[in-house]
């Protein structure tokens, strides 16, 4: 059995955090753990707009150069992070428990949506969050806020902002809980794609690590991360389209629901579909892949057959013409 492993992750609070807790959990397994920290593009350019650092991937490139450079040997993503065409040579070695999936308010004591007063600032810096937050209340005002998650409470309580939209499964990690105001889901505040849950990404062909990891493998978290990531992956949707999914397993059914967005000035355009599939009692994850899959791409094809595909494509128009590419990788042969 593999006694000792090196895990990649980013430098930032939040994602040491979460990396901590893996490495806690293999130590636990009788495995020797070491935490390499590396710098993702995203990192550096924390100042700047997620889209004009590269689009998809800027989280998580250099993470996955180190793997394939045999610097590391395993590296913890924020699953919603991870680009959904996976990178020749690599493989998401497990998906451990998800946590809250959906995003939360972090504002006054009791705020919710419907409560904050007309013209309030809210941060966010995402498309889809705030697509949803101008649906919901098209008086209140959206204003882009990045960096880490304890930087942005700082603005916040520096009067900088009247609340903030977050993942609540970072608060929930950081031990932030209490300051979550409401928790906001659907159907009508649709999560990130895959949002609360980690992937632990691997060589491909590193069984070893593989066999390591699979102690932390969680079979209902992973099918529905593997729902949601077809479901993104069939409308050619990257991380930062403005799409929300979520899919959850419910007795021996697996069900999935996810949103387009398309903002247009003053009005915000919606598609919604759901579907659910049945999976075999006591499934694994090998025995699940396919019905999951499946079921994310047929929720991808009511939502297409509705209009998403041109909806997506004005989106991406107006912000540019689209997402630049991501940095290609450099494999070891």
């Amino acid at each position: 059995m593999l006694r000792r492993l090196r895990i990649g992750t980013r430098g930032s609070f939040l994602a040491r955090a979460q990396t901590g807790q893996v490495a806690d959990r293999l130590r636990a397994l009788g495995v020797e753990v070491s935490i390499e920290i590396v710098t993702t593009r995203g990192d550096a350019g924390s100042d700047r707009p997620v889209p004009s650092l590269g689009g998809d991937g800027v989280f998580v490139r250099e993470l996955e150069q180190a793997l394939l450079d045999g610097r590391i040997d395993a590296a913890v993503h924020s699953c919603k992070d991870l680009p959904t065409a996976d990178t020749p040579g690599l493989a998401i070695g497990c998906v451990p428990e998800r946590v809250m999936p959906f995003d939360v308010l972090v504002g006054p004591a009791g705020a919710t949506i419907r409560s904050l007063p007309p013209g309030a600032v809210v941060g966010t810096s995402s498309v889809r969050r705030a697509a949803l937050l101008a649906a919901a209340r098209p008086d209140i005002v959206s204003r882009p806020i990045r960096g880490n998650v304890d930087s942005r409470l700082k603005r916040l309580d520096a009067g900088e902002y009247d609340a903030l939209i977050l993942a609540g499964a970072g608060l929930e990690r950081l031990g932030l809980a209490p300051r979550i105001t409401a928790v906001l889901e659907p159907p009508d505040f649709w999560p990130a794609v895959a949002q609360g849950a980690l992937a632990i990404q691997v060589r491909d062909a590193d069984a070893d690590t593989r066999a390591a990891l699979a102690a932390l493998d969680h079979t209902a978290s992973h099918l529905a991360v593997l729902a949601e990531r077809a479901f993104l992956s069939a409308l050619a949707g990257g991380c930062l389209a403005p799409v929300g999914g979520w899919a959850r397993i419910d007795g021996d059914a697996l069900s999935l629901g996810g949103c387009v967005l398309e903002p247009n000035h003053e009005t915000v355009a919606r598609l919604e579909a759901q579907d659910r599939t049945d999976l075999p009692p006591g499934c694994d994850v090998h025995a699940g892949r396919g019905p999951a899959e499946s079921l994310g791409r047929r929720v991808a094809g009511r939502l297409v057959a509705g209009g998403a595909d041109a909806m997506l494509a004005r989106v991406r128009e107006r912000s540019g013409g689209g997402q630049p590419p991501p940095v290609p990788l450099n494999q070891k042969t």
